[in-house]
């Protein structure tokens, strides 16, 4: 027979956590929608960065740029892998780490030594769970990414490219498309040699090249917009990641408060069973007691 009291407290235990995982559930809610407010409001402007650079290259033809050519650095790269501080949220750092560790697969395959940055708590946990060496770590950004707090680690991704150190630069972290879908990628930061490219056939491909003015020259302009556009692009890397965080926080608090309540309801039937065998029993033994004295 079961036994009444350790099902009493074990009820209580999983009621307390209930309350916990429903509390974290409302604050992730409440989060996730300033964290959606940010990084959708940052999207234009870096599309609209794009956009003026990509016209540049239409107007002028060819251009060039450090910032999209190598340097020297061949079988060498950098990646930036951006997870959380805190977990309670699903899979949202091991979907991050396999998609980084995947890129660090290929990248090893392809003979191309990577040092990796890792941003965040629980990233830095498992590169080192698995052994894996890292150049950096950052732990100060929380879920609330800033520019200037953004900006010191692109100024040194800007700078170990120009001197030579790395022929690439990636970022891995969990893209947000709608609150529906998130996705871990791999994108390329540097160079930016195709991306022009690719924005300029882009903008060829929707229709004739608008007629600017240009001043002062373009060599001046990209020598502004391309730092800004990368600053930018990793920024809303991190505003992406923040608001795909909250979003399979609220997720898993969602899943573990129906677990709980689950729980409650077959702890209270199993309770409801044990209490009347314990009755049943009781009123057994009356009778059994009356009729030895009848």
């Amino acid at each position: 027979m079961a036994n009444r009291r350790a099902i009493v407290k074990r009820r209580k235990a999983v009621r307390n956590i209930k309350k916990i995982t429903r509390t974290m559930q409302l604050i992730a809610t409440a989060r996730f929608q300033a964290a959606m407010n940010r990084a959708t409001a940052s999207r234009p402007y870096v599309d609209k960065l794009a956009e003026m650079v990509a016209d540049l290259a239409r107007v002028t033809g060819e251009i060039s740029h450090p910032l999209m050519e190598t340097h020297g650095g061949e079988g060498r790269s950098a990646l930036v892998a951006i997870t959380s501080n805190r977990g309670l949220c699903g899979g949202y750092n091991v979907n991050v780490v396999r998609a980084a560790l995947e890129h660090l697969a290929a990248q090893d395959g392809a003979g191309v030594a990577t040092a990796v940055h890792v941003v965040g708590k629980k990233g830095i946990s498992a590169f080192r769970f698995r052994g894996r060496a890292m150049a950096g770590r950052t732990t100060d950004i929380d879920d609330k990414p800033r520019y200037e707090q953004v900006e010191p680690l692109a100024r040194a991704l800007i700078d170990g490219f120009l001197a030579g150190r790395y022929a690439a630069v990636w970022v891995a972290y969990m893209r947000f498309h709608s609150a529906g879908r998130q996705r871990p990628e791999v994108i390329r930061l540097l160079p930016l040699a195709k991306d022009v490219a690719a924005g300029a056939e882009a903008a060829q491909a929707a229709g004739p090249a608008p007629q600017y003015e240009i001043l002062p020259s373009p060599e001046e302009l990209l020598e502004k917009l391309l730092p800004a556009s990368l600053r930018m692009r990793l920024y809303q890397s991190f505003l992406d990641a923040a608001v795909s965080e909250q979003i399979a926080r609220m997720t898993a608090m969602k899943a573990a408060t129906e677990a709980a309540e689950d729980m409650i309801g077959n702890l209270t039937r199993e309770y409801n069973r044990a209490r009347q065998t314990q009755i049943t029993m009781e009123l057994l033994d009356i009778v059994g007691g009356a009729s030895a004295l009848a």
